[in-house]
């Protein structure tokens, strides 16, 4: 498969502020940005975002985003989801293209040279295979699946753009990929059988890790030691919960039987509250992941993030992530870390034990936000700004993770992609939020159908 890097010329611009965007009210409380680098922020955004606009040319009415430039300008399945995901609240029509290049893709069979699985959909795809060499080898075929939060993903999009507007039609056509999706979550997606969505991960050349922290330290305990594989991440299982439940929803207003779908979700529910809470000197939260001996790992981090807003978690729970996250060693005034900085094995230059990603800021926010934590939200979405500010509003791949407070600089990280598309949809996203025009309560949910 060949990618064209653009959409056909008479496709409209795909991603473009609402109407109501001119005249909105902001929540309440004031910004860190003024309204000038609101406006700013949106305008560089948007541009990034339309020179990020790929098509299939097998159908070449479905635009997706590519994941970012230099490193990453192709079809990346979590990115180019929650890229299309932040961006609901501005249209259906990339939502609906980037559901159907994946869904084209999704896995038929068992192949372990590509990590391929009936239902999964798939990481990556490139033009040829990746080959490098170095301490440690990065090997990977053109079509890759080595990834566990892509398939949940497609479903969550899926609901949430359906609840957005997507033509009921488009919907339609999509059922059988939604169906052998949640099949995977509930066969492939937990080798083992306990209930949970978890990897291995490759021991040869591909990705060990397999979540959005992908680098191979990316998961660690509080004393720094990297957790050993099989990995059950604690954002995954609210994912995986978020698509059981929206998936059954979708069965049952199109004819099927959600019924299932629905069940194996609040025994998830459940599961997750008995096995990946946590309490030591940081408090109480969940775990970043059960490890390969079912231990919860300690420490906290972003991941939890990604749980609010999902339904997995109550009022108390959340309140208590929130609590987290807004702690001076998660928030450090220019977004929220990876790692808090009371880790062993945090370096706020490190890819992912220590940075600041600004779409895990933003999917904060945003799950903030649908819990009715709106001061939260607030304290982190104008981190999320002033550290833009400080990149002439285009906002990174990631930077680092260093402590406003303490009067440390906004710091780049050097090899960065720049434009990256879920930084760019995120800022959007937040943009909305605080000025009053992205009403979504999370990350593509709308009022209307079904709400």
């Amino acid at each position: 498969m060949v990618l064209v890097v653009r959409p056909p010329p008479a496709r409209a611009r795909a991603v473009r502020v609402p109407a109501a965007a001119a005249g909105a009210s902001r929540p309440a409380g004031r910004s860190a940005g003024g309204e000038g680098d609101h406006a700013r922020l949106l305008e560089r955004s948007l541009q990034d975002l339309d020179g990020l606009l790929l098509a299939d040319p097998r159908q070449p009415e479905s635009a997706f985003l590519a994941a970012g430039s230099p490193w990453f300008f192709t079809l990346f399945g979590r990115d180019s989801l929650w890229a299309a995901r932040f961006l609901l609240p501005l249209g259906t029509e990339l939502a609906g293209g980037t559901l159907r290049v994946l869904a084209a893709l999704q896995g038929t069979r068992h192949d372990p040279a590509t990590e391929e699985q009936p239902g999964k959909i798939p990481h990556e795809l490139r033009r040829a295979a990746i080959d490098i060499d170095g301490s440690e080898p990065l090997r990977l075929p053109p079509l890759y699946y080595g990834t566990v939060d892509a398939t949940p993903l497609w479903v969550c999009l899926l609901h949430d753009a359906w609840r957005a507007g997507l033509p009921e039609d488009e919907v339609r056509a999509l059922l059988p990929t939604l169906t052998a999706a949640l099949g995977w979550l509930s066969g492939p997606g937990d080798p083992d059988g306990d209930g949970f969505c978890e990897y291995q991960g490759s021991d040869a050349d591909g990705l060990a890790n397999q979540g959005w922290k992908d680098s191979g330290d990316g998961i660690r305990w509080s004393d720094g030691g990297i957790a050993r594989r099989p990995l059950a991440l604690c954002e995954v299982q609210g994912y995986a919960y978020a698509a059981a439940v929206g998936g059954a929803d979708l069965l049952d207003a199109f004819g099927g039987d959600g019924g299932p779908a629905r069940q194996w979700g609040a025994e998830l529910r459940a599961r997750f509250r008995e096995q990946f809470w946590v309490e030591d000197e940081h408090g109480r939260y969940p775990a970043v992941a059960l490890d390969g001996d079912k231990r919860p790992v300690t420490g906290p981090t972003s991941n939890m993030a990604h749980l609010l807003g999902t339904g997995l978690l109550d009022a108390h729970e959340a309140r208590l992530v929130a609590d987290q996250l807004t702690s001076s060693a998660l928030d450090s005034g220019y977004g929220l870390r990876t790692l808090a900085s009371t880790n062993a094995g945090f370096n706020p230059l490190s890819y992912h034990c220590g940075s600041v990603w600004p779409h895990d800021t933003a999917i904060a926010v945003l799950g903030l936000a649908a819990e009715g934590l709106h001061e939260q939200a607030r304290v982190l979405a104008e981190g999320l700004v002033r550290s833009a500010v400080e990149f002439g509003h285009r906002v990174p791949e990631l930077h680092g993770g260093t402590d406003r407070a303490a009067g440390e600089p906004v710091v780049a990280y050097p090899a960065s992609c720049r434009p990256q598309a879920w930084s760019a949809a995120g800022a959007v996203a937040v943009v909305g939020y605080l000025e009053g025009w992205n009403r979504a309560a999370k990350p593509g949910a709308q009022p209307g159908r079904n709400a």
